[in-house]
């Protein structure tokens, strides 16, 4: 089973949906006939967006602003769901965001604040609807992990790391909820042009990239909807990113390190 099924009071949770892949995730969703929770640090975004969702598809559309990173605003997310009388039968966990330099010279808050976002609440979410939608046997969870999560990446150390987690627990949550009819899928994007870039400092790093690498958004999120609608364990958008994911998982470190470590791109 994929995507359940609309009904009056369910709905899908989506964070990190003020802008980029997390907006088009919700706008592929509403135009399907889903019910959205919009959650974001941004309240006028997710607001203008819930907006334009429910006049655009009729659908309810809910906006909560919550930092996913704080597990007592994670707390008061779940309680306001609750209270709005719904019940969430898919998770979107896009959230999340990363730095770029060498892990010396960077900010160790800042750099515990990725794991707090792209690893914590990623877990702490799937721990708050899952059982619930094992109970009704029915709901479907859409991780997005990136294709840094099939290698290390010096200059991004922790971020990569964060996502081979996502990557690896939605894997090992696709095995678990077998049979269960609640499905788990990892959405592995290469380059997006979205705010991301901005806010790791990331700008103007990645201008040698060819062209036919990147993907928009909306191509981005809508590979994760398909995925998600047929039960997909890991979708990875594009071929150039299927074949980088396959090539960092498959070459030996001792060889890929010293590439990355002279030709990646960031953070020098």
């Amino acid at each position: 089973m994929g995507l359940p099924a609309p009904t009056p009071r369910s709905t899908c949770v989506v964070t990190g949906a003020s802008s980029g892949i997390g907006a088009q995730v919700a706008r592929l969703l509403a135009q399907r006939g889903h019910g959205v929770t919009l959650v974001a640090r941004r309240e006028d975004r997710i607001r203008e967006l819930a907006h334009e969702l429910a006049q655009a598809h009729g659908v309810r559309a809910e906006a909560v602003a919550c930092d996913v990173g704080d597990p007592d605003e994670r707390r008061r997310l779940a309680r306001e769901i609750e209270e709005l009388g719904l019940a969430v039968e898919v998770l979107v966990n896009n959230a999340g965001f990363g730095s770029a330099g060498r892990f010396q010279s960077l900010d160790p808050e800042r750099e515990a604040e990725i794991v707090r976002v792209n690893v914590e609440a990623v877990v702490a979410l799937c721990g708050a609807h899952v059982p619930a939608m094992v109970a009704r046997g029915r709901g479907a969870i859409l991780n997005v992990a990136s294709t840094a999560a099939y290698q290390p990446l010096p200059r991004q150390a922790t971020y990569a790391a964060s996502k081979a987690f996502v990557l690896s627990f939605t894997e090992a949550l696709h095995g678990d909820l077998h049979g269960t009819g609640v499905t788990a899928t990892a959405l592995c994007p290469g380059p997006v042009r979205t705010e991301f870039f901005d806010v790791a400092d990331m700008e103007g790093h990645f201008d040698a990239v060819p062209e036919f690498v990147w993907l928009t958004p909306l191509e981005t999120a809508r590979a994760g909807v398909e995925g998600l609608d047929r039960a997909r364990r890991v979708v990875v958008p594009g071929a150039a990113n299927k074949v980088g994911a396959l090539g960092g998982r498959l070459t030996p470190r001792s060889l890929l390190l010293p590439l990355l470590r002279r030709g990646y791109p960031v953070g020098r």
